[in-house]
């Protein structure tokens, strides 16, 4: 089972920027996928972004533009820089890992945007 901690969340102004940050238990190099969903308040659990083994990048199109995924093996470590925050980026977000073995989630980080 991959170990999976979120951190780097907290309070965000509209228009700030904030980076979370997921340390895994193993090689993220050797991950299928890794990636972010969120889920916020009354709603359903929502994809926002993901990182491939080939390095590729998907996002959903309510962060497209203003989310950045990225990943560093030095820290074994994937990154979600969220710059242009809006109010409605306030959710729990969680890391995930895909492996041939199944999907790993972390416990989770609040981000808060408000004024």
């Amino acid at each position: 089972q991959v170990r999976l901690v979120e951190s780097g969340g907290g309070l965000g102004q509209p228009g700030g920027s904030l980076r979370l940050s997921c340390a895994a238990s193993e090689d993220i190099l050797s991950f299928s996928t890794m990636g972010w969903y969120r889920q916020a308040p009354d709603k359903e659990r929502e994809w926002v972004a993901a990182i491939y083994s080939n390095g590729s990048t998907k996002y959903a199109d309510s962060v497209k533009g203003r989310f950045t995924m990225s990943r560093s093996r030095a820290s074994n470590s994937g990154y979600l820089q969220m710059n242009s925050l809006k109010p409605e980026d306030t959710a729990v977000y969680y890391c995930f890992a895909g492996t041939a073995w199944g999907r790993s989630w972390g416990q989770g980080t609040q981000v808060t945007v408000s004024s």
